[in-house]
């Protein structure tokens, strides 16, 4: 029986449906006869029922066909060209990815290599992707086995684990194909054997959140008693920048507080040092040393503050009911007490020192 094809000659049915029964000639020819006989109508469950070749089977041997044919057009070893027509379709098949000059490369290469179907789709694969870029990385070819080394080169460097570092590496050196992957895969090898880089240790960086931490820095006028026009020679500090810096060369002393607000508000801050036999207000609380911060820019009385006054030469500190009928130096913003020492002799456990 002769049946034909649009466009196409005559094919005899019976003898590519007996040359397939029978297995003559090789599965190139039965791939192309598979080709031959669905385009003529037959569908591949037909071909199956009267030839044994399953539909899957068909297909493989068709493609397979068809990329043997491609890569010969561009020319193959004899020795490659011989071994694909008796067998290997599943592993051409898998080249049907490529273009038709890659297709050859990498079927001379399959065959030197001795690579089967499962490594015949991780080559194509490999190089197909190889095939993107826009040129071969350093050291590397544009060859089929130069892609898959190049490929594992890739797994390495995003590999943590040295046991599977050194597997990737050896894996890639199998498919290497220059000299240059060879290189590039062997200088891994080299890393991973060579003492660990030290890495630079982290910095001490710490960030200011509150204004309490940032310093509030004022002047030492002296300690009590003390002459009122010793007020007036302390000169007035301006603090700038982000972390208050303060550039003057006045040589009576300075004294730094948190940043209270009480402080931060002060805008002509001045301190003086006493104690309770010379310092001119009632304390009940028995410092050893006390510190008294006053305002220079606060003059204007009022009944809620303390303020500062010359008595006979001499800065006095005290509170009127009434506005008082001579100059205010300046208001009392703060007096500071030293830290409470802790007794030698007291309970060292937090609990007990609460309780």
């Amino acid at each position: 029986m002769t049946e034909s094809t649009d466009n196409q000659t005559p094919i005899d049915t019976a003898a590519l449906l007996l040359m397939l029964r029978r297995k003559e000639s090789n599965w190139v020819e039965w791939g192309k006869a598979c080709q031959k006989l669905q385009k003529s109508g037959l569908n591949p469950q037909e071909i199956f029922e009267a030839t044994g070749f399953e539909p899957i089977q068909q297909n493989q041997i068709i493609v397979g066909s068809q990329v043997f044919d491609s890569m010969m057009s561009i020319g193959v070893a004899a020795a490659t060209q011989t071994h694909y027509q008796r067998q290997g379709s599943d592993s051409l098949y898998e080249l049907r990815i490529l273009s038709q000059a890659d297709r050859a490369a990498t079927a001379d290469y399959l065959y030197n290599r001795n690579i089967d179907s499962e490594g015949s789709k991780e080559v194509a694969k490999a190089f197909k992707e190889f095939s993107y870029l826009p040129q071969p990385p350093t050291g590397f070819t544009h060859h089929p086995g130069d892609a898959v080394a190049y490929q594992y080169w890739r797994y390495v460097k995003q590999q943590l684990d040295l046991t599977e570092k050194t597997r990737l590496i050896a894996r890639g050196l199998m498919f290497a194909h220059s000299q240059g992957a060879r290189s590039q895969l062997e200088k891994l090898l080299m890393e991973l054997s060579a003492p660990a880089k030290r890495t630079a240790p982290a910095l001490p960086i710490y960030r200011l959140e509150t204004d309490e931490e940032l310093p509030r820095t004022i002047p030492l006028a002296g300690t009590f008693p003390i002459d009122s026009n010793t007020l007036a020679d302390v000169p007035k500090i301006a603090a700038t920048g982000s972390f208050q810096i303060i550039k003057h060369n006045w040589a009576g002393g300075w004294v730094t507080f948190p940043g209270w607000g009480v402080l931060c508000k002060a805008e002509d801050p001045v301190a003086i040092i006493g104690d309770l036999e010379n310092l001119p207000l009632k304390i009940s609380h028995q410092a050893p040393e006390t510190i008294v911060v006053l305002d220079r820019s606060v003059t204007e009385w009022d009944e809620f503050n303390y303020f500062a006054i010359d008595r006979d030469g001499k800065l006095a500190i005290e509170w009127f009911d009434d506005a008082p009928n001579i100059p205010i130096l300046a208001k009392l913003v703060l007096v500071i007490h030293p830290k409470r020492p802790i007794d030698p002799d007291t309970p060292k456990d937090l609990w007990e020192l609460e309780d």
